[in-house]
Order: C-alpha cells, then sequence, then structure tokens
C-alpha cells in the first residue's frame, strides 16, 4: 500500500494526516500487542511507563495511574510486531519522504504508546518539544531552524510516529508553529507548567481527531498539547524518526528517555537488517556526545 503524502502541506503547516497507513492484518496484531502491554503496565509487571502528575521525562513512581506505556520495543515486552512495524516499508517510506533523507539516514529512536489513565482526567501544558517555555523570540527562532531532521507520528489503535488504534481526540496544536515564534497572545497562554483548562482558547489551536488506522505526522517543535479522558479508552502508538544530518541536534530529546537498553545485543539481535542499521545511527549519535544533556523541559 502506497500512502498518499503531501509534502508541501507537511512543510506549510507542520503536519499531515496519513488514513490506511497499516495493513488489515498488521493493524489487528498491533491492537493485540497494545492489549498485552497495557494489560501488564497497569497490572505493574511493567515498569516503564508515563505517570499521571508528570508531564515530562523523567517519570517517577509517585503515581500508580499511568497515560503511557514506554519502551515498546524491548525485548521484555515480548510484542516483537512494534519492532517490526516501526522498521516496516510503509512508516519508512513516509518518513523518507517528509524528511528527503535516504533509507540509510534514518535513525532509530522512540517508540511508545499512549493510554488514557483510569483514575484522573490529565492533560500536558502547551509545550514545544525541544523548547523551553521561556525562551525568548530569538531563541524560538534559532531552535525551530535546527529542528529539521526528525519526524514525529501518532498512529490511532483502538477503534503517536500518533497511530490510532481507536478514536483519537487527544492532540491539539498550532499550525504553521513550527516555523514562526509565538505570539504574545500564545506566549501568554503557554509561559506557565499548568495545562490549559480549555486548550482552544489557545489563539490558532486545532483539535486533531484521528480514526482507528490513520496516523498524524508532525513536526514535535510545533506548539501543541493533549488533553486525556480517563473515561475514553486510548491506545496510540506515538513514535519519532531522526536523519543523521542532523548531528547531535536530537540528542538531548531522545536520550533523556533512557535508552541503554537499546545497545544491548538482545535488542539488535531481534531486529531486520534495516532495524540494525538504523539502530547504529542512534547509538553513534548517543557515543558522539559527552556529559550528561539533562531534559528538554521541566515538569
Amino acid at each position: 500500500m502506497t500512502a498518499a503524502i503531501n509534502k508541501a502541506l507537511y512543510d506549510e503547516q507542520g503536519y499531515i494526516v496519513i488514513p490506511n497507513l497499516i495493513p488489515p492484518e498488521t493493524f489487528e496484531a498491533l491492537k493485540e500487542a497494545c492489549d498485552h502491554a497495557i494489560a501488564k503496565t497497569r497490572t505493574g509487571s511493567w515498569p516503564h511507563r508515563r505517570t499521571v502528575g508528570r508531564q515530562f521525562p523523567p517519570f517517577d513512581d509517585s503515581n500508580p495511574d499511568s497515560w503511557g506505556v514506554q519502551h515498546i520495543m524491548h525485548p521484555d515486552l515480548e510484542e516483537p510486531i512494534f519492532a517490526d512495524w516501526y522498521t516496516s516499508d510503509a512508516l519508512i517510506n513516509v518518513s523518507k519522504e517528509l524528511l528527503q533523507c535516504n533509507e540509510d539516514e534514518l535513525q532509530m529512536e522512540l517508540f511508545n504508546l499512549l493510554i488514557n489513565p483510569l483514575e484522573h482526567d490529565f492533560a500536558l501544558r502547551w509545550h514545544r518539544d525541544d523548547v523551553r517555555e521561556n525562551a525568548t523570540a530569538e531563541e524560538e527562532i534559532v531552535a525551530l531552524g535546527l529542528w529539521t531532521h526528525g519526524v514525529q507520528w501518532n498512529t490511532r489503535v483502538l477503534s503517536s510516529i500518533d497511530f490510532a488504534l481507536y478514536e483519537d481526540s487527544c492532540l491539539y496544536l498550532v499550525p504553521k508553529t513550527h516555523k514562526i515564534p509565538r505570539t504574545e497572545l500564545q506566549r501568554a497562554q503557554s509561559m506557565t507548567q499548568a495545562p490549559p483548562e480549555n486548550p482552544l482558547d489557545m489563539p490558532g489551536a486545532i483539535q486533531i481527531t484521528l480514526r482507528p488506522g490513520e496516523t498524524a505526522f508532525y513536526n514535535s517543535n510545533i506548539l501543541h498539547c493533549g488533553a486525556y479522558n480517563s473515561k475514553k479508552r486510548r491506545a496510540t502508538l506515538h513514535g519519532c524518526m531522526g536523519d543523521t544530518r542532523g548531528g547531535s541536534t536530537r540528542a538531548k530529546n531522545v536520550l533523556q528517555h533512557g535508552l541503554l537498553w537499546m545497545t544491548e545485543d538482545r535488542f539488535c539481535s531481534q531486529l531486520n537488517e534495516r532495524g540494525k542499521r538504523m539502530l547504529q545511527a542512534l547509538i553513534d549519535m548517543k557515543e558522539g556526545v559527552k556529559g550528561d544533556l539533562g531534559y528538554s523541559q521541566v515538569n
């Protein structure tokens, strides 16, 4: 299946939604794997999770409720379909087109699963993934100019890379803000750690609704936020992929999630040849930076 990719629209508005990227047989396998991963996280047998009360890394165990499952390609989770999909022709071809790079320039990065909390509604504040909320307009311009060597997605799996498995209306964003600094009105609503009461109060904001199987690809430094309804089931694959031509520009934002396990032979050995090449690019980036990079955001 070849997805229709509107690169010009992606460049202009900072995101696109692509339907039917996942073949039906793969979709069912991903749904089953997501169910397993969510069950392990809810019961505490999978410790790598996004904790309610913590919007950004590092996550901790301060709350038993979860809004995400981390490291879904980890061999201990025993769901190889996730790595298979991450390295699939469909996902690779879209990423290459959006990044305008060759396959041997693709870099493996993050793959997680966003889920609904059970006991608490939860929201993320307005943010850019790798630009602090107190950045000046001049600092924003510099940071946004560097952030062209990666793509993020959400894929809805229930009936972020977001892939939706179920209908998903959690993502809000402001189109075109991946290229321009915030206006004064936008800055006023994105300068604190508090999530918005109504995300649509943000000037220019829109709500992205993904139907099952739809994928939103977006520049992760676009101004965006998320709102999680504890009463509405969510299982949205959430990942990103990089381009080695960016050097270490994405290092902090990626490595802050704790990826030491990805350097182990037992992870590499389960990957196909494409995956091994992409993983080596990540390891090369990791080895090329020195010292503690810290975190992109603060909680």
